[in-house]
């Protein structure tokens, strides 16, 4: 079952959950990629949704504010997620039969710098950015941005980074440090980091460097790398990359005790 909810009033401030039938389920909260733009919207991870609520997690498909939308861009993008993530509060209280205790968010490219950004601790970068009621127990990042920066120097995305933030780095130094994932280190979460060895849009370089910066600055990070395997792969249930996040997940979401 898959019903639509408005976590704003945004014509894109929406998410999709899936429930399957059973009770107390764990979350994950699946965040699309497409360089934070339109028209990339969340049916890129609709197939992935489905795949996962028929394994027995209830999935949040989150939509947001991209840049080319009403409001969409800095720092409005990163907001929405902290938004939609919290409103799994107000879903719960509507007897979803959500387990609030076992959340994790999950993003592809530039919804994994999306879904790394909320996981970090409210005391650090902005608080805005992190959730305030609903707190992830793990994340996912899947070919993710990790280095703004770096993905800023390589014009990634036909210079994406520059129209989310609006601009360089030396044009706008403070959201890039606020917003990227390579400096906000430690999360204080479990994460995994997936990376295909031939991925052309964003290298596997810059994952095996956020990894290193992750573990040696004592965060828990399950680091798996893909040959052969492009940027897209992850958006298809039947692939080896899909298969790597569920067993993940099976292991991190697994059923706490009350």
């Amino acid at each position: 079952m898959m019903r639509t909810f408005r976590y704003g009033t945004s014509e894109s401030q929406v998410g999709d959950l899936y429930l399957p039938a059973l009770d107390m389920r764990a979350v994950v909260c699946l965040l699309h990629g497409g360089f934070w733009r339109m028209p990339y919207g969340r049916e890129e991870m609709a197939a992935i949704a489905a795949d996962l609520a028929s394994r027995g997690f209830a999935v949040w498909n989150i939509e947001y504010r991209r840049v080319g939308s009403p409001g969409g861009g800095w720092p409005a993008t990163l907001e929405d997620i902290a938004a939609a993530i919290d409103h799994l509060a107000a879903l719960a209280a509507g007897a979803a039969g959500l387990d609030l205790r076992r959340v994790a968010v999950v993003g592809h490219s530039a919804g994994g710098h999306l879904a790394l950004c909320a996981a970090a601790p409210r005391a650090q970068a902005d608080a805005r950015f992190a959730p305030r009621k609903v707190f992830p127990s793990a994340v996912a990042g899947l070919a993710a941005v990790v280095d703004l920066h770096a993905t800023f120097t390589l014009n990634s995305g036909n210079n994406a980074v520059s129209a989310l933030l609006g601009g360089s780095p030396s044009q706008h130094p403070i959201p890039y440090a606020q917003a990227s994932p390579l400096g906000l280190v430690p999360l204080h979460v479990r994460q995994l980091i997936l990376h295909g060895t031939e991925d052309e849009a964003l290298p596997v370089e810059h994952s095996r460097a956020y990894v290193k910066a992750a573990r040696d600055a004592g965060d828990s990070v399950d680091y798996v790398e893909l040959p052969g395997m492009g940027h897209l792969e992850y958006l298809d249930p039947a692939s080896e990359a899909h298969d790597a996040l569920c067993k993940w997940l099976d292991i991190v979401l697994a059923t706490q005790d009350a």
